[in-house]
């Protein structure tokens, strides 16, 4: 039988012990206590008018837990995961579509879609998107227009959209926010009648698609005639627009409509050299030209 390092030092070392203790002297007295049987454990014994010590009784509330997990683990684990969310959202660069997070709540973010054609084009929604704090494990964030806008799944009172219907349960490590503001865009493109929040939109499109489109127009334009309004939630981090200001925005605009050449034209007229996937005339992968070009 193979036994454990230690297990089999430690019996060495308490056998070589015990010899040692017969040779040493049998008439010796020894002033230690016997020991006891091995694999029996023992308590000292108390000592007279001893006053037993108690641990005085803990009055704080336990933390409840969170996401699953410990509660003083999980407030980390929440911004870990929310901050993976963000950059998702990044990577992902949906189109129309700019978000970030609140400077006050990492649960909740503020967004702006721009819809660019369709029923709803020219259409500027700010809305906000608010994250449940157990997330990724309780319910589908959700999704809040600033001003209601005219739509069958948007609610006309309090703005916010029907995502459920596309997430009736959110699996974590499965939905992922950008896919949320993903679908926030989608709707205006897609329209959906069933199950509305809206119901006299959703009549209105199936039955008089005119009317439907000039109350979509109405709805663009109240929307954005409210664009400059100051943010509802007081946050540094809240989306504002303000009007053009060309001491402002005209360098900033310069800058993005700067032509920038395309790959194929950063190419002309310029001699390469080094290594290509197949030479001209062979089939040798990998190779070099014999008379590269002189610089």
């Amino acid at each position: 039988m193979n036994l454990n390092p230690f297990w089999s030092m430690s019996a060495n070392t308490s056998r070589k012990r015990s010899d040692s203790e017969e040779q040493s002297g049998q008439g010796e007295q020894r002033a230690s206590p016997a020991r006891p049987p091995f694999g029996k454990k023992q308590l000292p014994t108390i000592p007279k008018n001893a006053a037993p010590v108690t641990k005085p009784a803990s009055t704080a509330i336990p933390a409840p837990s969170a996401n699953g997990t410990h509660a003083s683990y999980g407030p980390f684990y929440l911004e870990y995961s929310l901050l993976a969310e963000f950059t998702l959202v990044i990577k992902q660069k949906l189109p129309g579509i700019y978000v970030q997070p609140s400077y006050k709540s990492a649960l909740m973010w503020f967004g702006v879609i721009f819809i660019r054609h369709g029923l709803y084009q020219d259409g500027v929604f700010k809305f906000t998107v608010y994250i449940p704090d157990n997330y990724p494990d309780g319910e589908c964030p959700r999704v809040v227009f600033d001003i209601p806008v005219f739509h069958p799944l948007v609610d006309p009172v309090s703005g916010e959209l029907d995502v459920r219907r596309a997430f009736t349960k959110w699996r974590r490590n499965h939905n992922h926010i950008w896919q949320v503001l993903m679908y926030a865009r989608t709707v205006f493109y897609k329209i959906n009648t069933m199950e509305p929040l809206n119901p006299e939109a959703a009549v209105l499109y199936e039955k008089d698609v005119q009317l439907f489109k000039s109350k979509v127009v109405d709805s663009v334009k109240l929307c954005n005639s409210h664009l400059f309004d100051q943010p509802k939630i007081d946050d540094p981090y809240a989306i504002s627009f303000s009007p053009w200001n060309p001491a402002i925005h005209d360098e900033a605009k310069e800058r993005m409509f700067t032509h920038k050449r395309r790959p194929e034209d950063h190419h002309k007229g310029m001699q390469v050299s080094g290594l290509s996937w197949v030479k001209p005339g062979s089939t040798q992968p990998f190779s070099k030209d014999d008379n590269p070009p002189q610089s």
